[in-house]
């Protein structure tokens, strides 16, 4: 499932994309993937004529802001968006298109239909689901360390569950938590009340600066991943455990290893990150 740094990517190349673009229709070829409203013909007649003016993210939702509604998407684990000319054929497993008066197409292509999208009312979508209950933004400047500190005095799991927890703080998934515990040298099974000060404080850092550094290199891609522009990430090529499994440790040497921890596969350094 693409996390922050892809989502942020892909936003960054949806404003190169779509801004200023006007609806003219909307195909919906499977209507499931529409979760607001309840009718699916409600959404694609709301958006005929309205105009793509900004796109933006809450953690890994993208948001399409037209002049009278908010789109949130979710890509899940295999939404991919691209924009084409009208002429050009649909690729399998496009399920909503959005067509452009222009000449042009956004597709979504979604293999295993996972994908989810809601159409709220400018101004409502942080008041519904699925953004009402989201936690901090990581790489705002409101994310200090005294905030995850005070998130994370709120539960008694491990430390690997809290940060996979959307409640706590977004954005984070398998691939960013696994890389800031190894970077912080706390193991994935710590308790969240276990951890010091110090501890907690090195562990803001390095959320935010694997974050940053993820979205500088444009995201990992260990799948499928690309942006909306078919572009690969390359932060893959940085990665110190995630995907690592019994390969050397990069600090100590050591052999890397692989539990279930918060009911996710997760790569760890024994030496590095003790117990």
């Amino acid at each position: 499932m693409p996390e922050l740094p892809e989502v942020e990517t892909i936003r960054r190349t949806l404003q190169e994309l779509v801004l200023n673009k006007k609806i003219a229709r909307v195909s919906v070829n499977w209507p499931k993937m529409i979760k607001h409203p309840d009718d699916v013909t409600q959404f694609t007649d709301a958006l005929v004529g309205q105009t793509i003016y900004d796109v933006g993210r809450r953690g890994k939702f993208l948001i399409f802001y037209t002049e009278d509604f908010s789109l949130i998407s979710h890509l899940r684990m295999e939404g991919k968006y691209g924009l084409f000319q009208e002429k050009e054929p649909v690729e399998k497993h496009t399920h909503v298109i959005f067509h452009f008066t222009d000449g042009t197409e956004l597709r979504y292509k979604d293999v295993r239909k996972f994908g989810t999208m809601h159409l709220y009312l400018k101004g409502q979508e942080f008041k519904v689901l699925p953004l009402s209950q989201l936690g901090p933004e990581p790489l705002s400047i409101e994310f200090t360390s005294e905030l995850l500190t005070e998130r994370l005095a709120k539960t008694k799991r491990n430390i690997k569950a809290a940060l996979l927890d959307q409640k706590v703080v977004v954005g984070l998934g398998n691939i960013y938590v696994d890389e800031a515990l190894f970077r912080s040298s706390i193991h994935p099974e710590r308790s969240t009340d276990s951890l010091t000060k110090s501890e907690l404080m090195r562990l803001h850092k390095e959320i935010v600066a694997t974050l940053s550094e993820a979205v500088q290199k444009g995201g990992s891609t260990i799948r499928s991943y690309v942006n909306s522009q078919g572009q690969i990430g390359m932060f893959q090529l940085e990665l110190f455990v995630y995907g690592r499994k019994g390969e050397d440790c990069k600090v100590c040497g050591g052999p890397l290893e692989r539990i279930i921890s918060g009911g996710r596969g997760t790569v760890f350094c024994p030496s590095c990150q003790k117990n």
